[in-house]
C-alpha cells in the first residue's frame, strides 16, 4: 500500500465489501479488506464520496457494541 505526499493511504486498489446484512441494495457501507492497521469505510451509496479510514482497534470496538 502506497501512501501520498500527506501521509493519506492510497486505496485505489483496495477491495471494497458490503456487509452480508445489506441485502445488495447498496444501502450500506463498505468496508475495505487488506490495508494494513486501518479500516477504511466508505458509503456504498457514494463511492467517489469520502473514505473515512478508523484505527482497526476503534473499528473491533464499534462493531463489537453493535453485536
Amino acid at each position: 500500500m502506497n501512501t501520498s505526499r500527506h501521509g493519506t493511504p492510497d486505496l485505489s486498489g483496495a477491495k471494497w465489501r458490503s456487509s452480508s446484512y445489506s441485502g445488495g441494495n447498496n444501502e450500506c457501507l463498505e468496508l475495505a479488506h487488506g490495508v494494513p492497521a486501518l479500516a477504511p469505510v466508505r458509503d456504498s451509496k457514494n463511492l467517489s464520496g469520502p473514505i473515512i479510514p478508523f484505527g482497526r482497534a476503534a473499528w473491533q470496538a464499534f462493531v463489537t457494541h453493535l453485536g
